[in-house]
């Protein structure tokens, strides 16, 4: 991933925490049979100064077969992202000389990925992932609600996925290139939309350019 240094998200404690909001990701693959995506939910898992993530597939999916234990992969985060438009530029009334562009936030994690096959290993990992998810719920499901026997016959048609992160790399594109009055107007009518995830990136600017400041 390209990274203009103005966008260069070094903060590791940022990155973790958009990866951790942002679980749903992206798994990139080569093997034999070509490069594959897929697209799963991840565990962020740190042990000393090491991070790990974790997940899991169904063992239908070939990917466990294709693809050899101790392979490099490529994991992407997709943070919130909308288009910026000239007229939030108030220099373009002066100048004129502006052009639509795009705002995003995304975290790239390379790693070595382990395929898993070890029943307590799966269990722990669904325990975990589920407990994280349920959390907000008024009344959270937890797997032991399901009957033993039921998650028992479960265990088997599951593959654990471990990759031992190597690198974290982040781009937080929001507006940076931008002089101080152009930033500003951007997260000022960013933040007039009624969608969150427009709202989302109105709040990182604010929050990137205080930073800065």
């Amino acid at each position: 991933m390209f990274i203009p240094r103005k966008f260069k998200q070094e903060n590791i404690e940022d990155l973790v925490e958009l990866m951790k909001q942002y679980s749903f990701a992206t798994l990139i693959t080569q093997s034999d049979v070509g490069i594959e995506a897929t697209h799963l939910p991840i565990i962020i898992d740190k042990r000393s100064d090491k991070f790990y993530l974790k997940a899991h597939i169904a063992k239908a999916n070939p990917l466990w077969k294709s693809v050899k234990n101790g392979s490099g992969v490529l994991v992407t985060f997709n943070g919130p992202n909308c288009y910026i438009s000239p007229n939030n530029y108030p220099t373009k009334k002066e100048t004129g000389r502006a052009v639509p562009t795009w705002n995003y936030v995304v975290v790239h994690v390379k790693g070595e990925i382990s395929f898993i096959n070890d029943p307590e290993w799966i269990y722990n990992a669904i325990e975990t992932l589920t407990t994280i998810h349920e959390s907000e719920q008024s009344e959270p499901w937890s797997i032991s609600d399901a009957p033993h026997e039921y998650i028992q016959k479960m265990i088997p048609a599951i593959i654990g996925i471990e990759i031992e992160v190597a690198s974290i790399t982040g781009q937080w594109k929001l507006s940076q290139n931008q002089p101080e009055v152009n930033q500003h107007g951007v997260a000022e009518a960013l933040s007039e939309s009624a969608d969150s995830n427009i709202t989302k990136i109105a709040s990182m600017i604010n929050a990137n350019f205080d930073k800065i400041c």
